[in-house]
C-alpha cells in the first residue's frame, strides 16, 4: 500500500480516537521515525510523496515542524517544479513554432524568383499581397531560389598551381661584436623553401637590393612573383626591374 494512502487511513482512524490514545500513538510513531532517521541514510522518495507534502504545505502553516524526513525548501522545490511542469503542458498543447507555409505558395515564391532575378524580396512581398497571400520577407528570402556558384579556387589550389612561380625576399639585421648592424637580404624560392641568394651590406639601399635580384635572377629563371614587404629600401629600382622581366 502507498505510503500515502496509509496516512491518509492512519487520519481517519485517529479522527475517531480519544486524545489520550492520540498523543500515545503519536509518541509511538515519533519513536519510530528517530529510529529510522538513525538507520536510514536516505528514504526513498515516491512521486506519490511529493505530490501528498506539496498538497500539505498548501493547506497546514504548521508543516515545517512535523518534517523530518527531508529539508522544507526540498519541499518547495518540489512544488515549483510541478508549477512549472503544468505551465509547460499547457504552453505545448499546440505546435511549436510558426504555422508551415503551404506548398503552393512556396513553388509561388520560388517561381517568381527563377521569373524575374531582378527583383528583391519587397517586391515580391507586394506582389504576393496583391494576390491576397500575406508573407513576412523574411519568409521570401527563405525559398529564394539561389544559383548553385562554381567554387571559386583556394589559396592551396593557387599556391599548388603557382609555387614554382614563387620567389620572397626579406631582410633581417645582425649586430656585430664592435656594435656595428649589418643587414641581411635573404631570397627564398617557395617550391622546396631553397634559399637562392644571401648577401650581406652595411648600407642597404635600392640600387643594391636590385642588384641582388638581378644576380640572383638571370632573365630565363626569373620568378614570376616576387613576394616583399613595403619597405622604402626597395625603391622603384625593384618595380621596374619587375616590369622589364615581365
Amino acid at each position: 500500500m502507498p505510503p500515502v494512502v496509509s496516512a491518509l487511513l492512519a487520519f481517519l482512524a485517529a479522527y475517531f480516537r480519544s486524545r489520550r490514545a492520540l498523543q500515545l500513538e503519536i509518541l509511538a510513531l515519533r519513536h519510530q521515525l528517530a529510529v529510522y532517521q538513525r538507520s536510514v541514510p536516505r528514504p526513498c522518495i515516491q512521486p506519490s510523496d511529493r505530490l501528498f507534502w506539496s498538497w500539505l504545505a498548501c493547506l497546514w502553516s504548521g508543516w515545517q515542524d512535523v518534517l523530518a524526513f527531508v529539508q522544507p525548501r526540498t519541499v518547495v522545490a518540489w512544488h515549483q517544479k510541478r508549477f512549472r511542469e503544468h505551465w509547460r503542458r499547457l504552453s505545448q498543447r499546440g505546435k511549436p513554432g510558426r504555422p508551415a507555409m503551404a506548398q503552393e505558395v512556396r513553388v509561388l515564391i520560388q517561381t517568381m524568383w527563377q521569373s524575374n532575378p531582378t527583383w528583391g524580396a519587397p517586391r515580391i512581398v507586394g506582389e504576393l499581397q496583391k494576390l491576397g497571400i500575406d508573407v513576412a520577407k523574411s519568409t521570401v528570402e527563405r525559398y529564394r531560389v539561389r544559383p548553385r556558384q562554381p567554387p571559386s579556387p583556394t589559396w592551396k589550389t593557387f599556391l599548388h598551381n603557382h609555387v614554382r612561380d614563387v620567389a620572397a625576399m626579406d631582410f633581417f639585421v645582425v649586430p656585430t661584436v664592435t656594435f656595428k648592424v649589418l643587414f641581411v637580404l635573404v631570397i627564398l624560392a617557395h617550391e622546396r623553401r631553397r634559399i637562392v641568394h644571401v648577401n650581406v651590406t652595411e648600407y642597404p639601399t635600392a640600387e643594391w637590393t636590385a642588384q641582388q635580384v638581378v644576380d640572383t635572377f638571370p632573365w630565363d629563371t626569373a620568378p614570376r612573383y616576387l613576394l616583399r614587404d613595403r619597405d622604402r629600401i626597395y625603391g622603384e629600382h625593384l618595380g621596374a626591374l619587375h616590369n622589364s622581366y615581365e
